[in-house]
């Protein structure tokens, strides 16, 4: 394809649901790791060139007041406890997302991410108590237990282009229990002497809150209103007020973009469109902003800040430390330094990795792993690498030269995580090839984001019979976007022998006005046996679909034309068409093209190296070896049976994914931008 991937990101009636919010998450986190590193660099450059300078800028107070009252704190906890709090709302808007609609929404997934960050966090505290055993630094043991997702994730971009995708969730869900859990400890173990009166306060605040989300109110005002009382009140208290962040973010809910939300976003555009008042104008921002989860609207708002701006100056207020061969020679010899590398490059993947297989063993193979257990190992060893919790509780727990070694500590786990990570991929690497799969995919079940399985016996099925993957579109026949995806799914299923495609119907009325008519026009011509040849000429003649149009394209390709044009006037394939939709709406999917691959859904672009990417993936995984246990026949007969097709006439297929001879069809057509999710 000539065309970039990024021609292939559009789609029809749901412009911000093209893009996952964790894969969104994931790329954020990931090219941050970069900005923190060159920040991180240039702390340590400006501490070592103008020591006094650095200190007396971060010394610098801060103050406001209103009247009598006021705030004044100097420019690093300001960062700490002030800009760090969106970081938390940040963590705790994943963990909601990821509870409503990630992995996690299936409940008994929760157990193993629940177990491995847990255990991975007592470990590596065990360890740096056994090492600082007997002397004052044992104090610190918080700082030994917390992994940094932004370093996790960069460093898996850079040692990980072997690992499975999945490996990147299970480290993000990991890393959110583990900063949940860490934020936890700063607020009671960390936290200066607690004033009794302000900490109700703080309470009474909150519960404001949860009386006012109960209520439905949605105004983001009153909650940012209401949230800073509750930091002043918490920060007054004694308690780090980073937690009111973090419970912010859980309290916000996430769910996909309603169907109907939309068609009244864009009902409320067309007024505007005929009047273009005021009013009207801020009903249809108020209409599209409610078609959208509070939890998406605030992660994209404020993410990029947290990872771009938020710890990067973290990271500049707090790691610039004066660096001597006498410093390194003590820290070399420090509990504290030797203690804190100890906990994140042994204590981490050993506690990861134990807690993993003892979850799977309790619970009889019913709870796995996500991913394989060599992968599991990476995981373990890439979460090794700390940083900003660390450095934030290590600000709290030590001052002076013991600040410095916990310092060096934690820069020096970031290069030992690399290490030990690149060793683990490069032994995964010398596997034999059947075994390297198991060590990386393992056997665990997927998720299913399809609610209606494939039918062969009621779906339009294109590809052979007995196909390992199978490719969904939900779809629009005057759908730009459907017919630059058209293009893009033909190539596909010629350069895979192994691939089942399958179409349903997403007219979208309120915005196409010929797509309801279309889409039974093919049902019509299903009746017949001509579905295919049928939806070759919709598709690719996407600005020709009145029934005059549809009787000639019934005419080409060889119809009983007086039954087609009784059929279309009696709305025979209404019912089916419908049926398709009630499924697009159980499977949440609002706007076309939406793709799914063995019944997962696609997220992002749907150009041909995006969606090859998928199916090999899927595939992969399908053919990845069984190694027994409890699940794998039950797997196996359901890949199975997704994979059947049938001979009958509403499952027509054509070898390969070609048009049927003799239709005449052009190529669909490159206009707009598209991109579904398959």
């Amino acid at each position: 394809m000539s065309l970039e991937a990024a021609d292939y990101t559009g789609q029809t009636a749901c412009d911000n649901g093209t893009h996952s919010p964790l894969r969104d998450f994931l790329r954020t986190e990931t090219g941050s790791a970069a900005v923190l590193v060159t920040a991180a660099l240039a702390a340590l450059a400006w501490a070592n060139t103008a020591p006094a300078t650095y200190e007396a800028f971060w010394h610098t107070h801060l103050s406001f007041h209103l009247g009598t009252h006021g705030i004044s704190l100097d420019l690093r906890v300001w960062v700490n406890s002030g800009l760090m709090t969106l970081f938390f709302l940040v963590v705790g808007l994943e963990a909601r997302r990821e509870f409503d609609m990630g992995e996690l929404r299936e409940r008994k997934r929760l157990a193993l991410p629940l177990a491995a960050g847990l255990t991975g966090m007592l470990v590596p505290i065990a360890l740096y108590l056994a090492v600082n055993a007997g002397h004052e630094t044992a104090g610190g043991w918080g700082v030994a237990m917390s992994t940094d997702t932004a370093f996790a994730l960069g460093l898996l971009a850079v040692v990980g282009r072997r690992m499975p995708p999945g490996l990147r969730m299970f480290i993000l869900m990991i890393t959110v229990v583990d900063d949940f859990l860490a934020l936890g400890v700063i607020a009671f173990a960390y936290s200066d002497h607690i004033a009794l009166p302000a900490l109700l306060a703080a309470a009474g605040t909150f519960a404001t809150i949860l009386l006012v989300r109960k209520l439905g109110v949605r105004h983001g005002a009153v909650y940012a209103l209401l949230g800073v009382v509750a930091w002043i009140a918490l920060l007054e208290s004694g308690v780090d007020p980073v937690v009111i962040g973090l419970a912010m973010g859980l309290l916000t809910y996430a769910h996909p973009a309603n169907r109907a939300d939309l068609e009244h976003a864009s009902g409320l555009f067309r007024l505007f469109r005929e009047q273009p008042t005021p009013e009207l104008e801020r009903h249809v921002r108020v209409g599209i902003a409610s078609a959208i989860s509070p939890n998406d609207r605030l992660q994209r708002l404020y993410h990029p800040w947290t990872s771009y701006v938020v710890v990067p100056l973290f990271a500049l207020a707090n790691t610039g430390i004066e660096i001597s061969g006498d410093q390194l020679a003590r820290a070399v010899t420090s509990p504290v330094t030797l203690g804190i590398l100890l906990a994140y490059a042994l204590g981490k993947p050993l506690g990861i990795v134990a807690a993993s297989a003892l979850t799977t063993l309790a619970s009889r193979g019913r709870i796995r792993l996500p991913v394989g257990w060599g992968a599991a190992t990476a995981a373990g060893t890439l979460s090794g690498a700390s940083f900003t919790v660390s450095l934030l509780i290590a600000t709290l727990a030590f001052d002076g030269p013991r600040l410095d070694e916990a310092k060096i500590g934690i820069l020096g786990t970031l290069l030992l995580a690399l290490v030990t990570s690149r060793l683990v991929s490069t032994g995964i690497a010398l596997l034999p090839p059947e075994r390297q799969r198991r060590a990386l995919l393992g056997k665990a079940e997927t998720l299913t984001d399809l609610a209606v399985p494939v039918d062969p016996d009621r779906d339009h099925i294109r590809g052979p019979r007995h196909a390992p993957v199978t490719v969904v579109e939900y779809g629009d026949y005057e759908c730009p976007h459907c017919g630059k995806a058209e293009a893009v799914v033909r190539e596909l299923l010629a350069d895979f022998g192994d691939v089942r495609y399958v179409w349903r119907h997403l007219p979208l009325a309120d915005v196409h006005i010929h797509a309801q008519l279309a889409a039974e026009a093919a049902e019509a011509a299903a009746l017949q046996g001509r579905y295919w040849q049928m939806h070759d000429l919709l598709i690719s003649h996407q600005g020709a679909l009145d029934a005059d149009d549809l009787v000639v394209y019934a005419t080409g390709i060889g119809l009983d034309v007086p039954r087609f044009e009784k059929d279309l006037q009696a709305h025979v394939g209404a019912a089916r068409v419908a049926e398709h939709v009630e499924s697009a709406d159980l499977s949440s999917v609002a706007g076309t093209p939406t793709f799914f691959v063995n019944g997962r859904r696609h997220h992002g672009a749907y150009d041909i190296t995006s969606l090859t990417a998928a199916v090999r993936a899927a595939r992969e995984r399908v053919t990845a070896p069984p190694r027994g246990g409890a699940g794998s026949s039950a797997t196996s007969a359901r890949i199975r049976g997704h994979s059947a097709t049938t001979g009958s006439p509403s499952a027509s297929r054509t070898s390969g994914g070609t048009p049927a001879a003799g239709t005449g069809v052009p190529a669909a057509r490159n206009c707009g931008s598209s991109t579904p999710q398959v």
